[in-house]
């Protein structure tokens, strides 16, 4: 569904999901948007110019991206009406502003930061508002409201797994199960891509699994390791233990989704345990690397063990060195720590592979070859051409100038992603083309995978065991 946000100027309408509400003559009526999920399609038109007349056009939203607290973020372009006096985003590009082509997703993700918050507007992170400024009259205004997960979504804590979450759409269905794994951030930040994405239909499990501790000491998550060393794949039984119990989820269709390290976790779930049904690796390793935790001496130890035995590696190489640029001024760019090791020890490459062919389950794997804090795009091609090679379906999304950070809907601004001394990679317009890509793609993949189905029965496939 296409949503309209339509501002009118002269006896015209603005449409919200197909409603028309009249507009008053020379003036702008603004209707909630509040049903609009992140990612869905959103056309912004004007109607009602002179013909040929040029006008600016303002996006501006309270953001708080990884940040706890939100920042006001505004984008402008300048933009000439057609001769029939309409201004359409999804066909026009911009005289001048913070975008440059046909983009209609550009006056979101192009948003750059106010200084000292200078917005009056709203402070509902979830609204967009737009104004409209023509010479001479007052400016027009008009606002829309991206929703990140559907209101119906119910999200739940889960007592018995620390720092997880459970979301899902309410009703008597057996919906089929995705356990969300974050990456080397660790904590708890990844209960926040559990509603996301249980609002497509998936009861979603948003699983912590490790909690570094802060300055002080002080774990977020209390109760889980506090590195990434030899973490043991079967940790995810427990999660599968958990999502068995449970009267609204079909344990026989259950999908890994990881980012990043997580990613790694999510393979090697698919190949060690075989209930997995679908794996999804986005900006993953093709390789087990080493672990990284207090105390722990860099090279040393595995990041993942399977029954208590520790998987071959490859060790990072100068990660303190790397990270120590920053005390100089200098760019970090983590992904050399990766690379330094791989150059040095191919013969532990070799020995450290993730053996995706052996995954029975579906396969998709994202990647970018601008990826600096680790070579994410060669290393997804690398798992796709393995599965290609042993004649096994995946899926491969692979972008050649966007960043690491590609978990996103391609609405959110991406304008400071890059801009400290520690690299992503990628550019703001790079990044939210290849999320606009990726976050349908990863709804279709797993609707495909597991199923969504309400009246679909639950497939009998008999006892599954750990191999």
């Amino acid at each position: 569904m296409v949503t309209l946000v339509r501002i009118a100027l002269w006896l015209g309408f603005i449409f919200p999901c197909g409603l028309a509400v009249p507009a008053l003559a020379q003036s702008l009526r603004t209707v909630p948007l509040d049903a609009v999920l992140e990612g869905e399609p959103i056309r912004i038109l004007v109607d009602g110019l002179q013909p040929n007349e040029e006008v600016t056009l303002e996006a501006s939203r309270w953001y708080a991206g990884v940040s706890c607290t939100p920042r006001a973020f505004r984008s402008r372009i300048r933009l000439r009406a057609d001769a029939s006096g309409r201004i359409d985003l999804d066909r026009m590009s911009p005289l001048s502003g913070s975008y440059q082509g046909i983009d209609p997703r550009g006056l979101f993700w192009s948003m750059t930061p106010l200084p000292g918050n200078a917005f009056a507007g709203s402070s509902d992170t979830t609204r967009v508002d737009l104004v409209l400024q023509r010479q001479a009259t007052a400016p027009l205004h008009a606002s829309i409201r991206l929703l990140p997960a559907s209101p119906d979504v119910v999200v739940t804590r889960v007592a018995e797994l620390p720092g997880a979450v459970f979301a899902r759409l309410p009703g008597k269905v057996r919906r089929p199960a995705l356990i969300v794994l974050g990456g080397s951030e660790g904590g708890a930040s990844i209960a926040d891509a559990a509603a996301p994405l249980a609002s497509h239909g998936f009861a979603v499990l948003a699983l912590p699994y490790f909690s570094p501790p802060d300055a002080e000491g002080r774990q977020e998550v209390p109760g889980l390791p506090a590195g990434f060393v030899e973490m043991p794949i079967e940790f995810l039984e427990g999660a599968h233990a958990w999502l068995a119990k449970q009267e609204d989820v079909d344990i026989d269709r259950i999908g890994v989704h990881g980012t990043s390290a997580g990613a790694s976790f999510a393979l090697l779930a698919g190949v060690h345990l075989d209930w997995v049904d679908a794996v999804v690796a986005s900006v993953p390793s093709d390789v087990v690397f080493d672990g990284w935790g207090p105390g722990i001496e860099e090279g040393r130890h595995s990041a993942f063990s399977v029954h208590g035995t520790p998987l071959p590696f490859v060790p990072q190489i100068g990660y303190e060195e790397e990270m120590a640029n920053a005390a100089r001024g200098e760019e970090v760019r983590v992904r050399k720590v990766y690379e330094r090791g791989r150059a040095a020890r191919p013969d532990l490459a070799v020995a450290a592979r993730i053996p995706v062919e052996r995954i029975r389950g579906q396969v998709m794997v994202i990647g970018s070859y601008d990826d600096q804090m680790w070579p994410s795009g060669m290393m997804a091609q690398q798992l796709a051409e393995r599965r290609m090679e042993a004649g096994l379906p995946v899926t491969a999304l692979l972008f050649t100038d966007a960043s690491h950070l590609l978990y996103d809907t391609g609405y959110a601004p991406t304008t400071t992603r890059n801009l400290g001394l520690r690299k992503v990679g990628g550019s703001p317009q790079a990044d939210a083309h290849a999320q606009a890509e990726i976050w349908p793609a990863t709804i279709r993949f797993l609707k495909d995978a597991l199923g969504v189905s309400e009246d679909q029965p639950a497939s009998k496939r008999g006892q599954r065991a750990f191999r």
